[in-house]
């Protein structure tokens, strides 16, 4: 059904972990493809060893490149971006199955339900914390409880685990390089889609993907996304994903153009200040 496409940079334990659980939890039969970016630990064989498809980079390349690197090797229609330190709860790929096949349009980004540790304050993710790492990740306690924690379709979808149609993948370019290692490119993902008449952005409550949080983004040198964002499309990520996306609402459909006068009046504030940047 989908192309998994999971960048992994010197995280073998949870990619391990990562592709163990696609492979037991899953309802429908997925294609795997890792990049593995520059490995001197065990992945490399670990993936050989199992049959796993891959590409690999000798030096870390980013998200983004990384993406597109592996997205070379993908045989399906439907390509889903998955972070190496998420655990995929069972069924977790049914209720985004059941949404694409009840669509009549290859217009859309869906995306499974994150349950992290840490409450951030995202609007879009459940909050229970089953561990921090491999040696803390409490699985039996995940496998007990996770039906019992529910959420309701949501705006926005943006993040991983998200699936697109490959035609879309396409017709964007998959992910913005000039955003590596990949700051903001999720965004910048997404504004794209929209930019080609994409209004289909849904958060998907029934899938439900532990994410063991920020596993390789606190090792790298980071790129200023959000400046990036802002000159590129004359607006903050946070506009976007406000009065576009409307991310973290109770999902209600089709999204519209924004039209509001908050909207306009904030759409002023971050030119003058894309001027003064």
């Amino acid at each position: 059904m989908f192309s998994i496409l999971i960048p992994t940079w010197h995280n073998y334990d949870l990619v391990k972990l990562c592709v163990e659980s696609i492979l037991k939890n899953s309802t429908h039969t997925h294609q795997i493809v890792l990049h593995i970016n520059e490995s001197s630990d065990e992945t490399i064989n670990w993936a050989k060893q199992n049959n796993i498809e891959f590409t690999f980079s000798e030096q870390n390349i980013g998200v983004c490149k990384a993406m597109n690197t592996a997205y070379t090797l993908a045989r399906h229609d439907y390509i889903c971006y998955m972070n190496d330190d998420m655990y995929c709860c069972p069924g977790w790929d049914e209720g985004l199955v059941d949404e694409i096949e009840k669509l009549d349009t290859r217009k859309f980004m869906l995306s499974a339900t994150l349950i992290e540790p840490v409450d951030t304050g995202n609007p879009c993710v459940l909050v229970k914390d089953f561990g921090r790492d491999v040696k803390s990740f409490r699985e039996a306690g995940l496998l007990l409880q996770y039906t019992s924690i529910k959420k309701e379709d949501w705006n926005g979808s943006t993040w991983p685990p998200n699936v697109v149609h490959r035609c879309m993948w396409d017709e964007i370019g998959g992910y913005s390089e000039s955003f590596s290692p990949g700051m903001s490119s999720d965004d910048d993902f997404s504004m794209k889609m929209w930019d080609k008449g994409c209004r289909y952005f849904k958060g998907v409550g029934k899938g439900l993907v532990y994410h063991f949080m920020s596993k390789s983004t606190k090792r790298i040198k980071k790129n200023n996304g959000r400046l990036q964002f802002l000159k590129k499309w004359k607006m903050k990520h946070s506009t976007f994903n406000k009065y576009y996306l409307k991310r973290g609402t109770t999902f209600q459909g089709y999204l519209k153009e924004p039209s509001s006068i908050s909207y306009h009046f904030k759409l002023l504030l971050d030119n003058i200040a894309r001027i003064i940047k």
